[in-house]
């Protein structure tokens, strides 16, 4: 859960704080690059793509999560999860320092499809690893990963934690963490025995 649906429940929630933040830096952006300051619309405009875009990903993530978990396997597709949200996180952690609030947009545009990918994944390879008995528990699982995302996503915004003008950035990178965990430690982990026994035919890795 920790690279699948907590990475969406981190992405919802983690917008709201630096909300002011990044208008801020998006007015400042504009002034230094065109000469003039940009009307409130503009800026209203430029906020809504960063928020909304997140949905677009999160589709375009949900749309391909079929094909690369019977193509790759569930937990290969489960690590590919992780490209999009590496890249999400280091476009959105640089963005201050190149300047560019388009980072920010795209990069919310990568984390929707990381969003969209782990979240229909996850779902997918624990029910499909779990025991019988197990399998409505751990399954449900992907819902509790989502709200501890939501949770972390709120405690780290904080004024206390990185909820200030000066690691907003750090803030939208916070990504990065659950992916590089996943990254380290899935690899370990066995494949879908049902993957194994109807994709693949391997009777003997399944069992």
């Amino acid at each position: 859960g920790v690279g699948g649906a907590f990475q969406y429940g981190l992405q919802v929630s983690i917008i709201n704080s630096p909300a002011e933040y990044i208008k801020s830096f998006t007015r400042e952006t504009w002034l230094k690059r065109y000469g003039s300051s940009p009307s409130e619309e503009m800026i209203t405009l430029m906020w809504s793509f960063v928020v909304s875009i997140y949905s677009i990903g999160g589709l375009l993530g949900s749309l391909f999560a079929g094909y690369l978990s019977v193509r790759f396997g569930r937990k290969k597709a489960m690590l590919f999860t992780n490209i999009p949200a590496l890249l999400s996180a280091t476009l959105m952690g640089l963005s201050r320092l190149c300047g560019s609030f388009e980072m920010i947009i795209a990069g919310r545009l990568f984390s929707g499809v990381s969003g969209g990918l782990a979240l229909n994944i996850h779902l997918m390879y624990a029910g499909e690893c779990a025991p019988r008995k197990l399998r409505g528990l751990i399954a449900i699982t992907a819902s509790t990963a989502t709200a501890v995302g939501k949770f972390a996503g709120f405690a780290l915004g904080l004024r206390e934690l990185l909820g200030v003008d000066a690691l907003w950035p750090v803030l939208m990178a916070a990504n990065a963490p659950p992916a590089l965990i996943q990254l380290l430690t899935l690899p370990f982990f066995p494949d879908s025995p049902r993957y194994l026994l109807i994709d693949k035919k391997d009777k003997e890795g399944c069992i």
